[in-house]
């Protein structure tokens, strides 16, 4: 996936700075898409010259408040319904949890306990996410993929636990 769309999508949801959206990123996009300020800024800029964003507003120490153009929601548009997405995904964890099972019980547990604390705090933070969002008055367009990432979590944890009870026989 290109950070071009993760952000036209941020911004068609509301007009958003840099900060703003790094934010978003940070609390709920984490497990899909990491991006930092060094990359969000220099993409809102080829987004605006490219005519797909637009500055609407400025604020306090000159920051700048971007929201999304007529063809940017058509580009955003094109590519979640008209596009292929590319399922090809890099997971370290996924690699180190296939391989897993090459390492001793006592090795195995320790590499599953480690990602089940992991996991467990992910859970944790969309659980508090989830209720955030639920004590809001503005509706959220993206409380079901909230969701998503607890039924996922919840999964993964599960597998886990099962797996150190298992290496632990």
């Amino acid at each position: 996936m290109s950070l071009r769309f993760a952000i036209l999508g941020l911004l068609a949801r509301r007009p958003s700075t840099g900060y703003e959206l790094t934010q978003t990123f940070d609390r709920s996009l984490r497990t899909s898409w990491h991006a930092s300020h060094s990359q969000i800024y220099p993409e809102l800029g080829k987004l605006e010259r490219a005519g797909l964003a637009e500055v609407v507003g400025h604020g306090a120490r000159r920051s700048k408040t971007y929201g999304l153009t007529a063809a940017g929601r058509e580009e955003l548009r094109r590519w979640l319904v008209d596009g292929e997405p590319d399922r090809s995904q890099r997971n370290e964890s996924g690699v180190r949890l296939f391989l897993t099972p090459l390492l001793g019980a006592a090795d195995r547990c320790i590499a599953y306990g480690r990602d089940l604390t992991h996991v467990e705090d992910e859970l944790q933070a969309l659980v508090e996410l989830r209720a955030q969002v639920g004590a809001s008055e503005q509706p959220e367009a993206f409380a079901p993929q909230i969701e998503l990432g607890i039924r996922l979590n919840t999964v993964v944890r599960d597998w886990l636990r099962e797996q150190i009870d298992d290496a632990a026989d």
